[in-house]
């Protein structure tokens, strides 16, 4: 049997960790979890639960995941963010793999969001594939921050497995709004970093035309009265990110 290490990056996660840690619990062989110096308890709620707790400070996620990736001691990972856990039906699928040896050298999922106790298959949120099993070897993380993108060799084919992937995202829509102020910077950070603009047409453009793409098209609608609050402040994140590039651009300039 292949050995799979399990790599979880972390800071102040106390109300998710456990229960990642726990959907792993028998398909893992080695758990690590990579944690930012968190001030709750999500160390010791690492520990209690079998894993290996490495701190080391936090420069970005893309950063962090790929820290974690030289920390593991086997070459095939399960990459998980503590807020995920796997369903009953995924954890039979990697179990298969898994007793197969791992015959792929990258495997994909579906990852379905719940938000405010509701779960969400619209939106622009679901079916959210997404390749979290790899050879490490054969892959790193990329992107732009916040957002990374695990990106595999060009040879590497992900195969899909059934069965989904829960993500608990926010328990409120104050978390959210949180969320959005604080990614809209970061993403504005390193779209400024890399020459970018933030025209005063994607401003005004840009957040309307993502509201009427997931609410309309991407059936925002069917996910009720949550569908519409996501659609609507996922344009809002748009927004923000774009004034704050053009924020950072006309400041630039007066210097």
């Amino acid at each position: 049997m292949t050995k799979l290490t399990a790599l979880i990056i972390t800071f102040n996660e106390e109300k998710n960790i456990g229960r990642c840690l726990q959907s792993l619990s028998g398909l893992a062989d080695e758990i690590i979890v990579v944690d930012s110096f968190s001030t709750d308890k999500t160390k010791e709620i690492a520990l209690k639960n079998g894993a290996q707790v490495i701190e080391n400070k936090f420069e970005g996620h893309i950063e962090q995941k790929n820290f974690a990736i030289t920390q593991a001691n086997n070459d095939f990972i399960i990459s998980l963010d503590a807020d995920e856990c796997l369903s009953n039906k995924l954890y039979k699928n990697i179990e298969i793999e898994k007793n197969n040896h791992f015959p792929n050298k990258a495997y994909s999922f579906n990852r379905l969001t719940n938000y405010c106790g509701k779960w969400i298959h619209h939106s622009g949120w679901y079916p959210d594939v997404k390749t979290r099993i790899f050879n490490k070897n054969d892959a790193s993380w990329a992107g732009e921050n916040p957002h990374d993108k695990l990106v595999v060799n060009e040879n590497v084919i992900a195969k899909h497995l059934k069965g989904d992937l829960y993500h608990y995202s926010f328990y409120t829509i104050s978390e959210h709004i949180k969320q959005i102020d604080k990614f809209s910077d970061i993403a504005a950070k390193e779209a400024f970093k890399k020459g970018k603009r933030g025209s005063l047409f994607k401003i005004i453009f840009a957040p309307g035309f993502k509201f009427v793409r997931d609410y309309l098209f991407n059936l925002g609608f069917l996910d009720g009265f949550y569908g519409l609050v996501i659609c609507y402040l996922s344009s809002v994140a748009t927004f923000l990110k774009y004034v704050k590039l053009k924020q950072l651009n006309y400041q630039k300039h007066l210097q």
